[in-house]
Parts: C-alpha cells; sequence; structure tokens
C-alpha cells in the first residue's frame, strides 16, 4: 500500500513538469498513476484482512495486564552531548524529585564543559566515546540497568525539555508495560514555543502510527521521537542486546519497533514538553533535517533498521 502511495504520488507530482518539457511522456505517466491503482488496491485487501481475520489473534499476549513493580525509586540516566548550558539544571531537577535514587550523566564525548557540570551538580558521569545518539542512549540504558537496587530505569535528555515531576505518570502506567513511552502529543501539555515546531510534530505523529500499524493490535503509538521513557531494569538485563547502538538520530523509533516486535509490552502517557535550554543538536535542529530522519525512520519501519545503521 505503502509502495503504491509512493508511485502514485511521485508521478503525479512530476507529471506536469514533464509534460511541458516532454509532450510525448504524457501517456507513460498516465498509464504509470493508474498501475499504482493495483499495489494501493492489494495493500488495502491486507489491512481489511488485518483488521477483520487477524486483529484478535495479533492482540494475543497484549491484553491489559498488572504487573507490579517496586515504584518508590527510580535510576535516572540522562544522555547528553556538548550540553554544558542545561545538564547542571536537568540533574538538579532530577535529584530534588523523591523518586529519583541517583542521576547518571552520559556523556557522548562533549567538547565543552557538560561532564564537569553535570559532576559538580550532583550527577554520576559516565563518558561513552562512541559517537552517535543510539550508542549514548544504549550506554545510558545498560548503565542504569546495573544497579539492583532500584527496579525501573527512566531516559531522558539533559537539555530541560522533560521534567522530574512528569516521573509519577510514566510510574503510574509501569504496571502494564515493560516500557512506559512518554508521549508528546497531548495540546496542553506543550509549552508554545519548542523546538518541536508543527511539522515535526505531525511528522511523529504519523510516524508512530505507521508503527501502530505495523505491529497491529500491539501497541498504540503517537510519538515516535520521543526521548522520555520509564523501563523495567529487569527488561533491560535480559534484552537490551536485542537492540542496535549503531541506529544513530533514529534510534528512539528502532527501540519503539523492536519493543513491538519482540513482543514486549509497550504503553504510552502523556508528558509535559518545555523549550529546551542552549542549542539542539539532534533530528530537530530544523525541518530540513527532521525530513531526512524521518525518511530514515520510514526506512527502518518499512524495510529493515541494517539499512541506515551509522557507519
Amino acid at each position: 500500500m505503502s509502495g503504491g502511495l509512493f508511485v502514485f504520488t511521485v508521478a503525479s507530482v512530476i507529471n506536469l513538469p514533464i509534460r511541458i518539457v516532454f509532450p510525448v511522456a504524457d501517456g507513460f505517466f498516465r498509464d504509470v498513476v493508474w498501475l499504482s491503482g493495483a499495489p494501493l488496491t492489494f495493500g488495502t485487501l491486507l489491512v481489511l484482512a488485518d483488521f477483520l481475520l487477524f486483529y484478535r489473534r495479533r492482540r494475543r499476549g497484549h491484553e491489559l495486564s498488572v504487573a507490579d513493580v517496586d515504584r518508590s525509586a527510580v535510576t535516572v540516566v540522562l544522555t547528553a552531548y556538548n550540553d554544558e548550558a542545561s545538564i547542571a539544571n536537568a540533574v538538579a531537577d532530577f535529584l530534588a524529585s523523591p523518586l529519583s535514587r541517583r542521576v547518571i550523566v552520559v556523556d557522548n564525548n562533549s567538547s565543552d564543559g557538560t561532564a564537569a557540570a553535570a559532576a559538580a551538580a550532583g550527577a554520576t558521569v559516565v563518558v561513552e566515546t562512541q559517537p552517535g545518539y543510539g550508542r549514548c542512549v544504549y550506554r545510558a540504558l545498560s548503565e542504569g540497568a546495573t544497579y539492583t537496587d532500584t527496579e525501573l530505569v527512566a531516559l531522558c535528555e539533559g537539555d530541560m525539555t522533560f521534567r522530574a515531576a512528569d516521573l509519577e505518570k510514566l510510574l503510574a502506567y509501569i504496571p502494564h508495560g515493560d516500557v512506559v513511552n512518554g508521549t508528546r502529543i497531548v495540546e496542553q501539555l506543550r509549552e508554545r514555543a519548542t523546538q518541536l515546531t508543527t511539522f515535526m510534530f505531525w511528522g511523529n505523529f504519523i510516524g508512530g502510527k505507521f508503527l501502530e500499524f505495523k505491529h497491529l493490535g500491539r501497541g498504540t503509538v503517537t510519538d515516535l521521537g520521543t526521548t522520555y521513557k520509564l523501563c523495567r531494569s529487569r527488561f533491560l538485563r535480559e534484552h537490551l542486546s536485542d537492540y542496535d547502538p549503531s541506529v544513530n538520530l533514529e534510534f528512539n523509533a528502532h527501540f519503539l519497533d523492536v519493543t513491538l516486535k519482540n513482543g514486549f509490552k509497550l504503553v504510552e502517557a502523556p508528558v509535559t514538553f518545555h523549550a529546551r535550554e542552549g542549542e539542539s543538536k539532534g533530528g530537530n535542529v530544523s525541518n530540513s533535517r527532521a525530513t531526512r530522519v524521518g525518511f530514515k525512520m520510514l526506512a527502518g519501519l518499512l524495510i529493515s533498521w541494517r539499512l541506515i545503521r551509522a557507519r
């Protein structure tokens, strides 16, 4: 179905300018647009079959469940890259929460004073020398899961876009899942001015629906790129090796995709979203960069994550 839509859209967009330059090509593009209806029709039939014949079977093991866990304390892991302007405030925010047992900052080889500022604020600092957002997140989750005095690991960024006050929201849903994903989709919980433009907002929502469609009946996904998550420590110790740290800025989408693919329980919880402190270095730098990252996410979701590994 996606293939048919792609062919139809591309052929329709380039049809008019090519007809002006090469009038003889008119018939060819008309045929291409017409033939794109075949995969669209076949894809639609497969979608209907998924809903009508296989939906109940696909939901097996994903019904409502309650597996409680000790929610009195959390190990917080913050990823950071050249976040000297914000990391101390982020560390202080989480350390002030009675739910935080400790805060670990994984510095992805920053060239500024990120590590020193985090340590001065009271965090345990770990340096991940291999570049890449995926490697930084993977290291952060690995470090957090090594602590056995807490049963939960909260993953966040050190740029103050997310806040410790929302830990309570994530904790409320963790009995029902292995991973609770914080979603930024609720308008009333977003500050007016953030690095998440309207274009990025809807791109994350649409991408989340692609993922939900791919794993029909296994989860509801409304935010493909959010970085605020709460994970069971035991789940991370046993299954973190299933994920590929060489996936770079698209790692959050990869994490959600593999989680659902392997049959683990993923739940979403709405969280607040704030303007970041300092400069953005990830996929939110601009709409053009977000578009490139979004296309890579879709390639990973629809084809294979091996296509977009960081070299």
